[in-house]
């Protein structure tokens, strides 16, 4: 009995829990003191460089379409609205950081670590970075308000900083809601490109708004590759983007359906502009962004098709820009 009492006091201690994950990998200290600070390529890759070719496609669709209404091309007047829309980009995504950091919802992430939920930069820095990117845009927004003397862009500028702010701020950020893709579509399709024609030409002809919805198309395809990628830690963090609510096979569909639509337009708008028939050279970038969505393994394959689908969005923008002025 006694030795039986002793075998017991020794096997009663608690019970260490087996390691999970690589165990050859080793593990991040999560005390901040410990995390080294951001460097300057931390802060240029936490920009995400991919998404923004998506700024630059409206710019050039609705300048050729104003070029091709006006017969004029106001070179100044489109700088300021590329800065106005790589900008708010810019601040988006930096924004995104922020939001989701504070969240919690980026520390489970699969792509590239983000700034503030790598505790690599304070909140409040990447928050300040954002706000500077708006302001930004906001004075080349102001500045175009002042050369056309269109005074009522202010309120369109406003409510696109609001829309750039709530996609993940605030308390009830539509991005968590299974909206990210219908603003996107609006704002960096429609708005973005009717906005470019209207300041340089002050009509908006049929070209500018099949070219805006083509824009919009390939935006929302970018949203989608990037939330495929991140459906997991989505669910688990409680952010209901539309790829959680609808499932991966039907984001696959939707994705395909996106890129293909965007490509229908560009082969209807060649029955007029014959140059346009070059736009199909883009899915030299696009069918493959395809297949990688439909065949992936591993989630961060999708960063690539990410990538491709934000090539094809400023190749498909070139090229219609140049069929609408050529």
């Amino acid at each position: 009995m006694a030795g039986t009492s002793s075998k017991k006091r020794k096997n009663a201690g608690p019970k260490k829990k087996a390691s999970r994950g690589n165990p050859q990998k080793v593990r991040e200290p999560r005390d901040p003191a410990r995390v080294a600070p951001a460097t300057a390529r931390d802060w240029i890759a936490a920009a995400r460089l991919r998404t923004l070719p998506l700024a630059i496609t409206p710019v050039l669709i609705g300048t050729g379409a104003a070029i091709l209404a006006a017969d004029l091309f106001h070179w100044v007047i489109a700088l300021f609205c590329l800065i106005v829309s790589v900008s708010l980009q810019i601040g988006v995504n930096y924004a995104n950081d922020y939001s989701d950091g504070i969240r919690g919802t980026d520390d489970h992430r699969v792509g590239p670590a983000r700034l503030t939920a790598s505790r690599r930069a304070k909140p409040r820095t990447v928050l300040l970075v954002a706000l500077a990117f708006f302001a930004l845009a906001a004075l080349a927004g102001l500045a175009i308000t002042i050369r056309t003397q269109q005074w009522w862009l202010i309120a369109v500028g406003a409510v696109c900083l609001l829309a750039a702010w709530f996609y993940t701020g605030g308390k009830r950020p539509y991005g968590y809601y299974g909206l990210g893709e219908l603003f996107v579509f609006v704002f960096f399709g429609l708005v973005a490109t009717l906005g470019t024609t209207w300041v340089q030409a002050f009509i908006l002809p049929q070209e500018a708004w099949f070219g805006g919805v083509g824009a919009g198309l390939l935006a929302c395809a970018v949203l989608l590759a990037n939330n495929l990628r991140d459906i997991d830690q989505d669910r688990a963090a409680r952010k209901r983007t539309l790829t959680v609510l609808i499932g991966r096979t039907a984001t696959r569909w939707l994705f395909t359906v996106f890129v293909l639509a965007a490509f229908g337009i560009a082969v209807f708008l060649a029955l007029f502009y014959p140059i346009a028939w070059l736009t199909l050279l883009a899915l030299l970038a696009g069918l493959p962004a395809i297949l990688i969505v439909w065949t992936y393994r591993d989630p961060k394959e999708l960063v690539v098709a990410l990538g491709l689908t934000s090539l094809t969005s400023v190749a498909y923008g070139a090229f219609l820009m140049w069929a609408f002025i050529g």
